[in-house]
């Protein structure tokens, strides 16, 4: 894990005892401060029993403490803590903040900062692998994979400076004050989240803020969008990322299709130029990337048909640029469309010039009445209400050539504990589906 100094003989209070929340705990106690921890979740308290003090912020002074860790999940814009702790002069803080702070006290190294409404965790995961792949010592972290403190501290080899890669919530950013990039990437924006913040602006400015966070050398890779108006003034240097994209290699990219990855991978390239990797070492981890579990996961070709878990697509956004990566061929409309679960918005706008691609759309869950509606006019529509009913459905119909996509739109909460099991639970179906049939 990564310890410090700086945080020896300190007072913290961690509310939030999940991984993160976990790991900074962990880090804080083996680097010499005295820590507070509350989780709401008896279990994750008693893990810590005897180790830490236990006790609900909202109900101890706060006065003398440091800083108060919170998990990214804690809604401060309405949680009472924000103002008690403003009140007692004690900072609020997430675990992104503490490696930041423990940044003075590690071997020399890089760190890339990645946000972005939609793609960030695959451009992460692709930098990161690109590295990897040209002998770099890195990790990934953040909103991805293991949390930050928890990971060994990274040292120099011969292929150059170790690299800390973090996917950068809007949360986290939130929670973040001194974190020095040398690179920062801002994807795409567009309107998510709106129950944490007062209206997209503001979210727009939360994003805005890691653009702040370069070190000395450091630079800032921005859209040309005009969804990134809100970045024009930021501090450089930057560069601007726009399309038109050249799409020529993308043929050779086998996990990265369809025109988002072709976005993601651009980013991730020019990040990594930025990092001093060759033009050959960045084609090879764009050939090489396996892909995420969940995020435009191919999980075979059975029959011919080639079968798309995109569960981590919670929004429409995210979604239409799936939909856009099978195109109709001679009129054929490819896309066996699975969507639904819990709309954040109240249409599919942001999907509908890629309607064209989609043979059959299968509505699940609470937003199934919704989306058929929305549907109906551009293509055959069948309610299904459970998962399993619309992949027996999808698989029956699809033909060779073809292409079942879970793809939801949709949060999962309505029937999954989040988008991860819903992708697991997918995978089962079709694996049970399939079990006769030749995989590809």
């Amino acid at each position: 894990m990564i310890t410090a100094r700086a945080f020896s003989g300190k007072k913290y209070v961690v509310l939030g005892l999940a991984r993160s929340g976990m790991a900074a705990v962990e880090s804080l106690l083996a680097s010499g401060a005295e820590v507070t921890a509350w989780d709401r979740q008896d279990n994750a308290r008693e893990a810590l029993a005897g180790r830490c003090a236990i006790a609900d912020p909202m109900e101890i002074e706060l006065a003398g403490f440091d800083a108060v860790v919170v998990s990214p999940g804690v809604p401060l814009n309405t949680h009472p803590l924000k103002a008690k702790a403003k009140a007692a002069g004690v900072p609020i803080i997430g675990d992104i903040e503490l490696f930041s702070q423990a940044q003075p006290e590690l071997p020399e190294h890089f760190v890339v900062g990645i946000t972005g409404t939609n793609g960030k965790s695959t451009t992460t995961a692709l930098v990161h692998h690109i590295l990897k792949e040209a002998g770099v010592n890195t990790v990934m972290g953040g909103n991805i994979g293991l949390p930050i403190m928890a990971q060994d501290p990274l040292e120099p080899n011969d292929k150059g400076l170790p690299v800390y890669v973090l996917e950068l919530s809007s949360y986290q950013i939130d929670l973040t004050f001194t974190l020095a990039c040398k690179a920062t990437a801002l994807l795409n924006i567009t309107p998510d989240h709106l129950d944490r913040y007062e209206n997209f602006e503001a979210y727009a400015a939360s994003k805005a803020r890691l653009m702040d966070m370069l070190d000395p050398f450091g630079v800032s890779l921005l859209p040309t969008s005009a969804e990134a108006a809100a970045f024009h003034n930021k501090r450089g240097p930057y560069e601007w990322i726009g399309p038109p994209y050249d799409a020529s290699n993308q043929a050779e990219w086998p996990s990265l299709q369809g025109p988002h990855n072709l976005e993601n991978a651009i980013f991730a390239s020019h990040i990594c130029g930025e990092l001093f990797l060759t033009n050959g070492a960045i084609a090879h981890g764009l050939r090489t990337y396996p892909g995420l579990p969940h995020r435009m996961e191919r999980l075979g070709t059975f029959d011919g048909v080639l079968v798309i878990n995109d569960s981590k697509a919670t929004n429409p956004a995210s979604t239409a640029p799936a939909l856009a990566a099978w195109p109709a061929e001679d009129g054929h409309k490819r896309i066996h469309w699975i969507c639904g679960g819990l709309a954040k918005t109240d249409n599919l706008d942001e999907c509908a010039p890629h309607f064209g691609n989609v043979a059959a759309a299968y509505t699940i869950g609470e937003a199934g009445a919704l989306f058929g509606e929305l549907l109906a006019p551009h293509m055959k529509v069948e309610p299904c209400e459970k998962l399993c009913e619309a992949t027996a459905h999808a698989l029956n119909a699809a033909q060779p050539g073809d292409v079942v996509m879970l793809s939801p739109a949709c949060a999962s909460f309505d029937q999954f504990r989040d988008y991860e099991v819903r992708g697991d639970t997918f995978r089962e179906i079709v694996g049970k589906l399939t079990d006769e049939r030749p995989a590809a």
